[in-house]
């Protein structure tokens, strides 16, 4: 059997089960769609937002990328968080990161990993830049590295931020709150490192007149 079978298989036995357990359940899932999350994880197979968060499916949205970026030219992003912010009105944007991040650890080196993958990774070596002095000072190697994951997830929560799509909703409905979370791969735990309440204030540089 092919290993794509299995999952075919898997899903029949999952669907089944879902069924047994609760004869309406998708039912109600088909019916209507109205979560309170949107998730913005890395793309890494290790960090399911469902299974690490006990929720159900219905209950997050999602959105994933190499290592969690939020970026005002990925046109991608910028349609997941219009529908969930504007659309399905969501009370929360979580920014997701996770220790032994890949991508992270690639913008790091000096490694040629060809045009798309640089161009990507980009955006995390300003990230890099932006906080050098605080990186340095840390002299273990993985420390540094968890501290740079961390920072990541913390700019990538001011780029939301920093977006007409939040600023937008902060003005006219005072949601949604945005925070920045680290998983950990070693104990399965959640660590929030950063957040930002609906309408805390920003550099002007980045706000929005006649929102």
């Amino acid at each position: 059997m092919e290993t794509y079978q299995k999952l075919l298989l898997e899903n029949k036995a999952w669907a089944a089960e879902r069924v047994a357990d609760n004869p309406e359940y998708f039912n109600r899932l088909a019916e209507i769609q109205k979560p309170e999350f949107l998730w913005i994880g890395c793309s890494d197979s290790r960090v399911p937002a469902n299974e690490i968060t006990g929720t159900q499916p219905g209950e997050i949205f999602v959105h994933r990328n190499v290592a969690n970026l939020v970026v005002n030219t990925d046109v991608n992003l910028l349609a997941v968080l219009d529908y969930a912010v504007t659309h399905l009105k969501v009370k929360h944007v979580i920014v997701c990161g996770h220790y032994g991040c890949g991508g992270v650890k690639a913008a790091a080196s000096n490694t040629d990993y060809k045009p798309v993958l640089n161009m990507w990774l980009r955006n995390i070596k300003d990230v890099i830049r932006t906080h050098r002095h605080d990186l340095n000072a840390i002299q273990d190697e993985n420390a540094r590295h968890e501290r740079l994951v961390e920072l990541n997830v913390q700019e990538q929560v001011m780029n939301l931020a920093k977006s007409a799509i939040i600023q937008k909703a902060w003005k006219r409905e005072q949601r949604p709150d945005l925070h920045g979370w680290v998983y950990g791969l070693r104990d399965g735990l959640i660590k929030p490192v950063f957040e930002m309440k609906a309408g805390t204030s920003i550099d002007p540089l980045y706000e929005f007149d006649g929102l």
